[in-house]
């Protein structure tokens, strides 16, 4: 891949060669037009900092990779320049707690 093929404009946050999300570094308005590994994506949807969207296609039941972990199935196809959030993905995030009902913090 030559150095036009991975240019990746600097308001855009890539950690992983497999992620099929970026991540924004600023605030981004819809129609906001970035170039993300050396393709042109021209975001939906406003996408605040730190929020994800796609900058490939993702199809339906795929695994989306962020800083290269797994952390959720797509529900739906998901077009480049998508916001992607619990609207389109289903997490993979395992609780690593649970307050269960009845239970009382301790009182200082």
């Amino acid at each position: 891949m030559n150095d036009k093929e991975r240019k990746t404009d600097s308001r855009v946050l890539l950690m992983a060669p497999d992620d099929n999300v970026a991540i924004a570094k600023t605030d981004l308005a819809a129609s906001t037009t970035l170039q993300v590994m050396g393709s042109d994506i021209t975001l939906r949807d406003k996408v605040l900092t730190g929020h994800k969207f796609a900058f490939m296609p993702v199809a339906k039941g795929a695994t989306i990779v962020k800083y290269g972990a797994p952390i959720g199935i797509a529900t739906q196809d998901i077009v480049p320049g998508e916001s992607m959030h619990l609207h389109n993905i289903a997490s993979d995030y395992i609780p690593t707690y649970t307050l269960d009902e009845g239970h009382q913090f301790l009182e200082e």
